[in-house]
């Protein structure tokens, strides 16, 4: 639950947050909410297919299609270099905001850090312990954060089922930033490489896979009333850093710091996660841990030195890569849906509820619809 969950509250996660909140107010009220019942309806069938089956998003692919999985692989792959470039953006911004390090050399850093946990002997015992932990300390700063910013509740309230407007972008990059892409695999992924599949095994999966969306939700809604707090009051946000901007009108040079943290906390984690579920996507269940975590060492190495290299400003990278997911997030989600629907044999002898079948299809098709819709906007987003 806390690798998805942390996976997604990424510094994407924040940048995005931050920036739509300053461009649609309260009315971005409805866009969390829409986009964390998407997230759900995805999630709930992702987790349960792959954690019922046993199988890795593309090993599921390949046994539907030979190829298909390695196909599927190449993109989720493509998707999670894009977006883990971005999470190491957000470690050195998290670490400029902390301690004024240039947000290059503090990426760097952050990289080094990410890659010493999986060098560990005991990588994947490390691995859970450090995104629980950092989880719950970005969570708690976040709180603070959102009660000294004193938002008006009652408008983001009304906004969140009357929204002065509608933007269909930012929901494709909400959901792209939570489920997209790598991401709804992450804790799937991590939940079968822990042993807890199999038909006996739904419930759990079930509870684990909503509650992780939960968590993101609350994270976001959190984020939004401290922003938006500092927004009503009539602060004035703009830069490549509004997040820290915000955090510093809401509490000071206090909240400039806390924002530090929480940033950095955020990008390491979705740097781990990211890296973790990328490598899991080109590699199956027989590989060595060993070869894994080379593989995963690797991955990180070429992140950051693409990140140093690029031109382009960590917030602008961040809110195209939350987009991007967005727009691959339908390839995995149909393998997902045809194996619940037409491949019996690969369930573990487990009838598939058709309600969840059909509120994943009506999800599918709205996630192909938004997708194609915000092709002209991320064209503008780039640049």
């Amino acid at each position: 639950m806390f690798l998805m969950a942390t996976s997604a509250i990424g510094p994407g996660f924040i940048t995005q947050t931050t920036v739509f909140t300053v461009q649609m107010g309260a009315a971005f009220a409805f866009a969390i909410l829409v986009s964390i019942l998407v997230d759900i309806a995805i999630q709930l069938n992702v987790w349960r297919v792959l954690g019922v089956s046993g199988l890795r998003a593309n090993e599921l692919g390949n046994r539907i299609l030979p190829g298909l999985g390695w196909a599927m692989a190449v993109v989720v792959f493509v998707g999670g270099l894009v977006f883990n470039i971005g999470n190491i953006g957000g470690t050195g911004l998290g670490l400029n905001a902390m301690v004024g390090l240039d947000a290059k050399i503090g990426g760097a850093i952050s990289a080094a850090v990410a890659i010493l946990v999986f060098l560990s002997k005991k990588a994947g015992m490390a691995l859970d312990r450090i995104v629980v932990g950092l989880g719950a300390i970005m969570i708690l700063l976040m709180i603070y954060v959102a009660v000294s910013s004193a938002p008006p509740v009652g408008e983001a309230l009304k906004n969140t089922v009357a929204p002065e407007n509608v933007d269909l972008l930012v929901i494709t990059t909400l959901i792209g930033g939570t489920v997209g892409g790598y991401i709804t695999f992450a804790g799937a992924h991590r939940i079968i490489d822990s042993g807890l599949t199999g038909a006996r095994n739904v419930g759990a999966i079930t509870q684990v896979s909503v509650l992780g969306i939960i968590v993101t939700g609350i994270m976001r809604a959190l984020l939004f009333l401290a922003i938006l707090g500092v927004v009503a009051s009539g602060v004035a946000l703009s830069g490549n850093n509004m997040a820290a901007d915000a955090f510093g009108a809401a509490a000071g040079e206090i909240g400039v710091r806390l924002f530090g943290i929480v940033l950095w906390a955020a990008g390491l984690t979705s740097v781990i996660g990211a890296s973790y579920t990328s490598i899991t996507f080109v590699t199956t269940q027989q590989t060595s841990q060993k070869l894994r975590n080379g593989l995963t060492v690797a991955f990180i190495v070429v992140c950051a030195i693409i990140y140093v290299a690029v031109s382009k400003a960590p917030q602008q990278l961040l809110i195209f890569a939350g987009a991007f997911n967005g727009l691959i997030l339908p390839v995995g989600f149909a393998v997902v849906l045809w194996t619940a629907w037409r491949r019996k044999d690969l369930m573990d002898g487990y009838k598939y509820p058709a309600w969840l079948l059909v509120i994943g299809v009506l999800t599918w098709l709205l996630s192909v619809y938004l997708g194609w819709s915000s092709l002209s906007g991320l064209a503008k987003l780039w640049g």
